[in-house]
């Protein structure tokens, strides 16, 4: 009923740039939290930074100044500007949004993921 599709992953050199976009489609009422989560091989999965319904927003110490998230409520997507990448950024990107639809309460969902490899 809900489908999360994240797009923009690729390679890129180190201290180049991406930007990720992941969009939400079906029969939602509302969308709550968005956020981006990353795995590397032989990781766990971490958070990477959120943004509210309103607009606030956090990130993991290990990006804070380099990544950028933000929404577009209208399209009912939500975007991760990576700049400055690094190599250790390395790793599959999850999206996830807390979210209400027409059949369910709010509850997750969750992308299957796009690949970000950065080069040195």
């Amino acid at each position: 009923q809900v489908q999360l599709v994240e797009s923009g992953g690729g390679l890129v050199q180190a201290g180049g740039s991406l930007r990720l976009s992941c969009a939400a489609s079906g029969r939602i009422v509302s969308i709550n939290d968005m956020g981006w989560y990353r795995q590397a091989p032989g990781k766990q999965r971490e958070l990477v930074a959120t943004i509210t319904s309103a607009g606030s927003t956090n990130y993991a110490d290990s990006v804070k100044g380099r990544f950028t998230i933000s929404r577009d409520n209208a399209k009912n997507t939500v975007y991760l500007q990576m700049n400055s990448l690094k190599p250790e950024d390395t790793a599959v990107y999850y999206c996830n949004a807390d979210l209400r639809s027409w059949l369910r309460p709010a509850s997750d969902y969750w992308g299957q993921g796009t690949q970000v490899t950065v080069s040195s």
